[in-house]
């Protein structure tokens, strides 16, 4: 087997830590740990045996999930090393060669990469402007060949749209009509910019297998933690990749963890997100404003992140490439989510920083258009 390089992970991992500014971030900015417990219950976390969990989740965990789903027991959990993990252990056990794959674009591009290293066929059905909405005829015609699975990443990234819950409904009818699976990445669920959290599509349909983590509405990226919900046969399966590989996220992850879920922490943890992407869209379109139509965007609905088009005669890695090297700004290509033309923006540094990042990017961009002419 033979995985394909993911552009966009590579991106980041090779500049995030290089730049002055790194618009490229998906997440808001992360707590720190004294932001996370108070000062009166520091000490007990070094009580903590730096030992082997329970393999698939602890039960105080599983439990903390599964109050988050509707109908949910600890026996539908999986806990992961983040929601990355929870896509790759889910594949890896759905995903056989020749199976028909139909895959949501444009998206964060991890769960394509594997499907094709697994073998099996990814086709891809487009979110489209003017709203990034879907063409449930188009899904259709491709359900009519047959099909394994249906992935769908809602909050979508990179563009920060949501489906209506009518456009839900009719892939949960397409699914059940082939018998497919539903795999739906939610780890944008909770950033809702108008403050209303989203229902989970997890419980609607019997065969919907939802991931999710602590990532990014959330801001504990560094804790990496993340799970599937799905039957119990499906959790049981999905376990034994763990056997083969992360094993079990780390002690203190796990004791943290289970306070930030919480419901009163949850709640607090989401409405500091909620308050950041909003402050932060409201400067950034503010600001693409004043850049004279070098950029239109769809405003987003969920999630820190932006995904503009720019009205440049360049390919998007080319675009992010001048802009790094004259202004060390770093943005995500929108090649690398299936669709140039366009550019991902995160919306969740601090809002001081964050101006002044735009203020560099503008005087990039300005430069940039500047030498095309």
């Amino acid at each position: 087997m033979k995985i394909p390089r993911f552009e966009m992970e590579r991106w980041q991992s090779e500049w995030e830590h290089q730049v002055r500014f790194n618009l490229g971030e998906s997440g808001v900015f992360p707590l720190c740990l004294s932001e996370l417990v108070p000062a009166e219950e520091r000490n007990a976390l070094f009580e903590t045996e730096l030992a082997y969990l329970q393999t698939d989740g602890t039960s105080g965990l599983k439990e903390s999930i599964a109050r988050i789903y509707p109908g949910a027991a600890p026996g539908n959990i999986l806990v992961t090393t983040g929601s990355i993990e929870a896509n790759f252990q889910l594949l890896w056990h759905l995903v056989e060669p020749g199976d028909r794959v139909l895959f949501m674009r444009p998206n964060f591009l991890q769960m394509q990469g594997l499907t094709e290293a697994f073998g099996a066929h990814c086709i891809p059905f487009y979110l489209r402007e003017p709203d990034w909405t879907l063409d449930l005829d188009e899904v259709n015609s491709f359900c009519e060949q047959g099909v394994k699975l249906i992935v769908v990443t809602d909050p979508n990234n990179p563009v920060g749209s949501v489906l209506s819950l009518e456009q839900r409904k009719g892939l949960e009818d397409l699914a059940a009509r082939t018998g497919a699976w539903l795999v739906v990445d939610e780890v944008y669920l909770g950033a809702e910019l108008d403050g209303n959290t989203l229902p989970s599509w997890w419980g609607a349909y019997p065969r919907t297998i939802v991931t999710c983590g602590l990532s990014k509405a959330y801001g504990l990226p560094g804790l990496r933690v993340g799970w599937i919900v799905a039957s119990p046969e499906i959790i049981q399966a999905c376990w034994e990749g763990k056997d083969y590989t992360s094993i079990s996220i780390s002690a203190l992850s796990d004791k943290l963890a289970v306070r930030a879920l919480q419901p009163e922490k949850r709640e607090a943890l989401l409405a500091r997100t909620r308050d950041i992407i909003r402050t932060n869209w409201d400067t950034f379109r503010a600001w693409m404003d004043g850049l004279d139509g070098l950029l239109t965007c769809v405003p987003p609905r969920a999630g820190a992140i932006a995904f503009p088009r720019y009205h440049l005669d360049i390919n998007s890695t080319l675009l992010t490439q001048r802009l790094m090297e004259r202004k060390s700004v770093l943005l995500c290509p929108g090649d690398q989510f299936g669709l140039d033309g366009y550019v991902r923006f995160g919306l969740g540094d601090p809002n001081a920083r964050f101006g002044q990042a735009l203020e560099e990017a503008a005087e990039g961009l300005r430069l940039i258009r500047d030498e095309l002419a």
